[in-house]
């Protein structure tokens, strides 16, 4: 059985299921399996069922041992029951691109119309399992900080979960007028949509505060959480790799034991971290491409293992990508560092505001990972570029992933970039959200004018490129406002003493 250790202190070790429902381990620490090849299995086992459900299920059987195989196909399949607009629930599309054989891994399917939605429609059932087989009785609130999609994937998978309340923390002004909406329209009775002022940063950094200061805010009510901190959110995006890889050899596009290169939106490096999971347990991946945005501190540590938060923050046409501490990297860290060297670089992290790594675990990283950002303004170029070459629309954080690509491909990547070489047959970008999710942006990619509101600018998209509006996002603008509280973010611990008595 697998054992689940902190980063920060290998004396900490739960089961998988007690892992998911403390969410984040104590002292700080993110949960990771003890012994990395205990994850290892032939990807064939994995992909040979072609759906993503069959690959879900032998991808979670893998981390989460102590659920059983016969819990999980039950978890699975309610997880992605009549959730998805898509059949593959993640399709692969192939998009023109005169510099590489690159394809679209389409994510935002799902009830919200971003990426989260594949973990968090399977978190809540983990977490529900997790109580039971824990003998838990507390009531559990779910405590998430979000740069734009996390929130309201997270309120959509837990909104009206029987013993379980969620309160997301998002920043005042720095989400998209859809993400909002997304939140503060909300009508579950166990929700509760925050603005903070403040950025990402500010509102993950209260909520990993409040987790070490207070975990159990009231009698009666404990903390979890929905963000990639959690080993239950993470390890489902694992799943999307195994399901590109299963779909490109269906398309003949590659050969059996092909490797391919991932390109990865990142921000909070999850998604990415699931990608280097997936080669852990066996699957042919080439290079993982770290794609950033202006907020470039991910390119900065993996060209010269330099991590300095210490920097000018910036509002992007991005925003789950503006984020300047990448929580999921101290799970790499471990790995790579050891839990020793990891301790020492989160404490400088948090004391001095960076760290450096060595030569050496530099070096190790860099056998896999690649830094590569790309502006507001190259990312506009992409969105336009796709859609009049292929008549395919993007959002603006897998157009940022697509200027990455092509710079990666065609050797024009940033200077200080380490020019690893690639023998991957194909490539894969991955998306982030429906390009409806950030209208103005992506009218403006396209040479458009504004229409003075983000529903004029969503009809101005659907009228201008023919591309269908999600059922999730379809009316959104005439939903009435439910949340509006705006707090410090110095406040946020007190608010969710206040909302935990609350019930």
């Amino acid at each position: 059985m697998i054992d689940y250790v902190s980063t920060r202190n290998t004396n900490i070790k739960v089961s998988s299921s007690k892992a998911i429902l403390d969410g984040q381990a104590e002292g700080g620490g993110l949960y990771v399996p003890s012994d990395i090849d205990a994850i290892k299995v032939d990807y064939h086992d994995v992909i040979k069922g072609g759906d993503f459900r069959s690959m879900a299920k032998a991808v979670w059987n893998a981390f989460f041992e102590d659920y059983g195989s016969e819990k999980i196909d039950e978890l699975v399949e309610v997880s992605y029951k009549n959730k998805f607009g898509a059949e593959e629930i993640t399709p692969l599309v192939k998009t023109a691109s005169s510099k590489a054989e690159a394809y679209v891994l389409e994510l935002y399917h799902g009830p919200t119309s971003a990426f989260k939605d594949v973990a968090l429609s399977a978190l809540p059932n983990l977490l529900t399992a997790a109580r039971e087989m824990n003998d838990f009785k507390d009531d559990i609130m779910i405590l998430t900080a979000t740069s734009g999609d996390t929130g309201s994937a997270a309120i959509a998978g837990f909104s009206d979960v029987p013993g379980t309340a969620i309160t997301v923390f998002f920043p005042h002004g720095g989400v998209s007028d859809t993400q909002r909406l997304q939140m503060v329209t909300a009508k579950g009775a166990n929700v509760t949509a925050c603005a903070i002022r403040g950025n990402f940063d500010d509102a993950q950094t209260g909520v990993k505060k409040i987790f070490r200061e207070i975990p159990k805010p009231v009698e009666g009510v404990s903390l979890s959480s929905a963000n990639s901190i959690n080993i239950g959110r993470l390890v489902p995006q694992v799943v999307y790799y195994f399901s590109a890889y299963a779909q490109l050899l269906e398309k003949g596009a590659i050969k059996d034991g092909d490797k391919v290169d991932y390109v990865v939106p990142t921000g909070n490096f999850g998604d990415i971290m699931a990608g280097w999971f997936a080669l852990k347990m066996g699957l042919p991946v080439g290079r993982l491409i770290c794609a950033s945005n202006k907020n470039d501190v991910l390119t900065e540590f993996l060209n010269t293992g330099h991590y300095d938060r210490k920097r000018e923050f910036y509002k992007t046409t991005s925003p789950s990508m503006d984020i300047l501490v990448s929580s999921n990297l101290e799970r790499l860290l471990f790995y790579i560092c050891g839990p020793e060297h990891t301790v020492e670089y989160m404490k400088q992290l948090e004391t001095t505001g960076e760290y450096q790594i060595t030569d050496d675990e530099l070096f190790e990283i860099q056998k896999v990972f690649t830094g590569i950002f790309a502006s507001d303004e190259e990312g506009a170029a992409a969105i336009k570029g796709v859609f009049d070459a292929d008549h395919y629309l993007m959002d603006t954080h897998t157009s940022i992933a697509w200027a990455c690509m092509e710079k990666f491909c065609s050797g024009d990547a940033p200077s200080g970039t380490v020019p690893f070489g690639s023998d991957a047959k194909a490539t894969v970008v991955l998306s982030t959200a429906s390009p409806y999710k950030f209208s103005a942006a992506v009218l403006e990619a396209l040479g458009e004018e504004l229409t003075g509101s983000d529903e004029g600018n969503m009809n101005k998209v659907k009228e201008i490129t023919g591309a269908p509006v999600p059922a999730g996002l379809a009316g959104i603008f005439s939903r009435p406002v439910l949340h509006n509280d705006v707090i410090e973010a110095s406040d946020m611990k007190d608010y969710v003493i206040e909302k935990s008595k609350r019930g």
